[in-house]
């Protein structure tokens, strides 16, 4: 699949949604189409970029952009969308000429009744890999050739219907990444090169019937079943898994409430090896990747089956606070799984998520892409236009999909961590934070080329912010800032850390045209390798229709 077949996926999850929206006749929404906002624009600045670290070079670019901000609501669908393209013109040799896609988009449509909607997303993002397969958001450097782009889009229904006392669920989801591979890779002279992911695709499919407490017996119960399926062209690695559970809630209080579950599971690891030259040595592709030996025999990196169980409490005081708390036994070892989600008003709202998962890392972006909330704004870097590790909304869900990249090795994992992110309008001013730990231990078969990687750990701990403040009705002033610390599993390599802060002045001239003044500065600081550091200075002026 192509950049810009890519790019009409992107942009066609939200464009015929409106529309049919627009038919429903129903509650809040009678009488009248949806609340829909489009702002489509197009941009042209000139950046100058002094590089501090590791060069003392001055170089100057002109941007051109086109884009779009939208987004759309009803009383059962919503979605938003912000999607850039931009040109990067040099006038140095040696300062790379670029294009750059960028954007994130999230919408969830009634499909004729509240109960059956139809859930999709995307994400297209510009990233900068080293060999040790640590992503960072955005581009650093005076050529492009370490920076690639990374893909995704997935979609699938989901229903709700009640069966006599039963509420049965069912959802599936459909996702594909891609990540093109980068012209070179920083690395230390002879270590070896990190399998950088290329693409998978993924099945997540979910089924479940339950009886609510106090409609047939004062417990409740429920039972249900899930399969998750990714397939990863790097040497042919296959995620299976599959499960059935039963589980009881058992109310304590009118808030509170015990729950507990137990199930069988069966999942499985596997993938082919390398093809061999004639000195028994891995062949690497002109992309950079290990060339699959299509005829080898599947190998497993890992497989487990057995009863899984877990316990837990629920706590939901009110329609706006919900927490959610489980410990049990999963994957051979002890796990834990939660979510927190806190919305005081309609203008701020905390959610905070604990997961445990085996995943790939397409599985793993599809799956923060469907948490993303369908309510956000978006903060980009004004200089570069990158998108910043969080989407802010004040509605559902971890908006934080970016930051979770942390590393582009294309081996199967488990995935462990933390996310949480809080998003607050107040009158004039809008701010957000994200903040989270992410850890991944790997899978590699023996007797594999991967067989190096198995229970390697890669350990991201990641935070971003933004804020962004109304001065009066023609001017405004926004700040953001971003960090990621990546432990790499590969001792070769060592930590880093990357980092960004911007600020911007932003003044309306005349119904439609805006003007941008922005400072940024830009880091990577690396044990190993060189770091790298510049400031930046735009000025630009934006025309949105």
């Amino acid at each position: 699949m192509g950049r810009f077949s890519l790019l009409l996926a992107l942009a066609a999850i939200l464009v015929p949604l409106p529309s049919a929206a627009q038919g429903r006749d129903d509650g809040e929404n009678a009488g009248r189409g949806p609340d829909v906002e489009i702002a489509p624009y197009i941009e042209a600045a000139q950046v100058v970029t002094a590089e501090i670290e590791p060069g003392d070079d001055v170089f100057t670019y002109t941007s051109l952009a086109a884009g779009v901000d939208a987004g759309f609501g009803t009383r059962y669908s919503q979605g938003s969308v912000s999607l850039r393209y931009e040109r990067r013109i040099a006038y140095a040799d040696d300062v790379a000429d670029t294009d750059t896609l960028s954007g994130i988009a999230r919408t969830s449509l009634a499909l004729g009744s509240p109960h059956v909607t139809f859930e999709a997303g995307a994400l297209a993002s510009r990233t900068r890999v080293d060999g040790g397969g640590a992503a960072t958001i955005g581009n650093f450097g005076r050529r492009d050739d370490a920076t690639s782009q990374v893909y995704a889009v997935y979609g699938g229904p989901s229903a709700a219907a009640m069966v006599g006392p039963a509420e049965v669920t069912a959802s599936y989801r459909l996702g594909y990444t891609r990540v093109e591979a980068p012209d070179i890779l920083p690395s230390v002279p002879g270590a070896p090169t990190v399998d950088l992911f290329d693409e998978s695709t993924t099945h997540n499919l979910g089924v479940r019937a339950g009886i609510a407490p106090d409609r047939v017996a004062p417990v409740g119960i429920g039972v249900g079943a899930g399969w998750n399926r990714q397939d990863v062209s790097n040497l042919d690695q296959r995620l299976d898994d599959r499960y059935v559970r039963a589980d009881v809630t058992y109310p304590v209080s009118p808030n509170v409430a015990l729950v507990g579950g137990v199930g069988f599971e069966d999942i499985e690891v596997s993938g082919r090896d390398a093809l061999r030259d004639a000195d028994g040595d891995p062949v690497v592709g002109p992309d950079g990747r290990y060339v699959t030996d299509d005829g080898s025999a599947r190998r497993i990196a890992y497989e487990t089956d057995g009863l899984i169980g877990d316990v837990g409490v629920l706590w939901r005081p009110s329609r706006r606070t919900s927490l959610e708390a489980h410990v049990g036994r999963r994957y051979a070892s002890t796990t834990y799984y939660g979510t927190l989600a806190y919305a005081p008003d309609a203008r701020s709202s905390l959610n905070v998520s604990v997961y445990d998962t085996i995943t790939g890392f397409g599985g793993q972006i599809v799956g923060a892409l469907d948490e993303v909330g369908t309510d956000f704004d978006v903060y980009r870097n004004p200089v570069t236009g990158d998108l910043g590790g969080c989407v802010i909304g004040v509605g559902s869900g971890n908006n934080c999909a970016l930051a979770r990249l942390g590393s582009l090795r294309s081996a199967i994992f488990r995935n462990r961590g933390v996310a949480a992110s809080y998003g607050r309008a107040m009158g004039r001013t809008s701010l957000g934070l994200g903040a989270g730990y992410d850890r991944r231990s790997f899978f590699g078969a023996d007797g594999s080329v991967l067989a190096a990687v198995d229970g390697l750990v890669d350990e991201n701990f990641w935070l971003a912010a933004y804020a962004t403040r109304r001065l009066d009705r023609r001017s405004s002033l926004s700040a953001g800032v971003s960090a990621s610390y990546f432990d790499n599993a590969s001792s070769d390599l060592g930590d880093g850390l990357g980092y960004s802060a911007s600020l911007a002045y932003n003044r309306d001239i005349i119904a439609g045209l805006s003007g941008t003044a922005a400072v940024s500065l830009d880091g990577i600081s690396r044990e190993i390798l060189a770091d790298y550091l510049a400031a930046s200075a735009l000025v630009g002026l934006r025309y949105t229709y």
